[in-house]
């Protein structure tokens, strides 16, 4: 069982940072490809990075790609999303998500969610 925890969202301009982590419970926490989701008001849920359990090959949505960095540190259960260059259009509620499989996890079928963070960026 992974329980997940984000935080560090917040209210922005255009063009800031934001850095999110997601803290996970267990101890198998480096077992698990870990990923970022957001989902926008009126939209799906979309994939925004991924990254794998011990090699730490990094996934990124095309939008997201050049202005966001997942990493993770094992030693303390936690996934990181570095936001720069933020845009109105990332705003939306971000989630942390955890799956044993890593395609499985790029597919959005994961075992894990975090209950979400705001992340709102204005123009």
């Amino acid at each position: 069982q992974v329980q997940l925890v984000e935080s560090g969202g917040g209210l922005v301009q255009a063009g800031a940072s934001l850095r999110l982590s997601c803290a996970a419970s267990g101890r198998t926490f480096s077992n698990h490809a870990m990923g970022w989701f957001r989902q926008a008001p009126g939209k799906k849920r979309e994939f925004v990075a991924a990254i794998s359990r011990n090699i730490g090959n990094t996934y990124y949505a095309d939008s997201v790609k050049g202005r966001f960095t997942i990493s993770r540190d094992n030693a303390k259960n936690t996934v990181y999303l570095q936001m720069n260059s933020l845009k109105p259009e990332d705003t939306a509620v971000y989630y942390c998500a955890a799956h044993g499989v890593l395609q499985t996890l790029l597919q959005g079928e994961c075992d894990y969610w975090g209950q979400g963070t705001q992340v709102t960026v204005s123009s």
